[in-house]
């Protein structure tokens, strides 16, 4: 089977998405299939085309920039000559130029699969709110043209005002997960690398996140000074883009004053972006990791499975599937949304009884391994 997916970003940007789109698309080729990826060339130093695990990867030239999107004046010669040479479109929404793959394959009588990893909701502002219309109604217009839609748990779908509108082509598959395994050594080479101590007493407080506005990390810094009052030597360990993230200069400025705060007593260190590898490392260091998000643009979070498949507890918010992981573990609490003293008080409870969130971890690895994800958007896509 010939699969061709299209997504704005792809490797090196880093984000659940482009993780997601990359673990599936190579466990697609591992099957047998033959994978090509059709994406933007929004780094310039990343190869204009190449071929990385078994899948092809396709950058079309970036001409302008506008947020968080990008401009591709080839992008829709290079979608008719892709979507012609495969058998399966998939795309991964949000995406504005998803409807025209998806009327493209209609025209060519190619099946397309949409899997909606979350909303859009940029920040506030008149040109943002003008880019988040004009997105819901492509994605709305690619939803309507596509064969089946995939999104990752009921919950999410139960309770997504644009998914209720598709609930008869709607499948939930859990995303695809998987980490290498570390050794002494490599975690050597981690603490190297960034600058830990071995020594130090922690607890390590886990935040592995895009340093963006919808993340919540307003909500850990102001949880921080409780957290510290029963925990003096807690610190976070923050691991991400938190440098020039697109459309966030402002939220970062904002914070940063408090943060260096932070950072100047100890108490925060940022790591920038990890490898899959040296984030193996990170969750063996950290001994809990937050997800405090704050709207629907999370879905679930990917990096709660990462570090639960290391026996690490996890602090989520309740929002639709991004509280799923820990609900079907056990292995953590689930706060509500933007509540900083419930955010403090349960990391506190975690830290005083880390035993009690431990889970399961061979099962968590079986459930998300990509080979039983790919086998399910096959059976998927065999019905289709």
């Amino acid at each position: 089977m010939k699969i061709l997916t299209v997504l704005t970003y792809y490797r090196p940007h880093t984000s659940g998405l482009t993780i997601y789109a990359e673990r599936l698309a190579e466990a697609f080729a591992k099957r047998g299939h033959e994978v090509t990826v059709l994406t933007s060339h929004f780094d310039k130093n990343s190869p204009q085309e190449e071929v990385k695990n078994g899948v092809r990867i396709v950058r079309a030239p970036v001409a302008l920039r506008i947020s968080k999107g990008v401009i591709m004046p080839t992008f829709g010669w290079l979608a008719w000559k892709y979507v012609m040479e495969n058998d399966i479109v998939h795309l991964h929404l949000p995406q504005f130029d998803a409807p025209g793959f998806a009327t493209r394959a209609r025209i060519l009588g190619k099946k397309t699969i949409l899997t909606y990893h979350c909303d859009l909701l940029l920040p506030k502002g008149l040109f943002n709110k003008v880019v988040n219309t004009v997105v819901h109604w492509q994605n709305s217009s690619a939803a309507r043209l596509s064969n089946h839609i995939v999104t990752y748990t009921q919950d999410y779908a139960d309770h997504s005002a644009f998914l209720s509108n598709y609930k008869h082509k709607l499948t939930p598959i859990l995303p695809p997960v998987i980490l290498p395994s570390v050794d002494q050594a490599g975690m050597d080479q981690f603490y190297a690398k960034h600058g830990l101590s071995k020594t130090e007493p922690g607890p390590f407080i886990g935040m592995a996140t895009r340093f963006a506005s919808e993340k919540g990390v307003e909500i850990l810094l102001d949880a921080l000074p409780k957290i510290l009052e029963k925990f003096p030597t807690a610190k976070v360990l923050f691991a991400g883009q938190h440098l020039n993230v697109m459309g966030e200069q402002s939220y970062f400025e904002r914070l940063i004053p408090i943060i260096n705060k932070f950072e100047a007593s100890g108490h925060w260190q940022f790591l920038g972006n990890l490898s899959p590898a040296e984030m193996a490392s990170y969750y063996k260091k950290i001994n809990l990791l937050v997800v405090p998000s704050l709207n629907s643009t999370e879905a679930f979070g990917l990096v709660q499975i990462e570090a639960m498949m290391n026996n690490v507890p996890c602090i989520a918010s309740s929002l639709p599937g991004v509280r799923r992981p820990i609900q079907m573990t056990g292995m953590g609490l689930v706060t509500p949304i933007g509540d900083t003293q419930a955010l403090s008080d349960a990391v506190i409870e975690v830290f005083s009884n880390p035993t009690k969130y431990q889970g399961n971890v061979n099962e968590i690895v079986s459930t998300y391994e990509p080979d039983s994800i790919a086998k399910k958007y096959e059976e998927l896509i065999s019905t289709l």
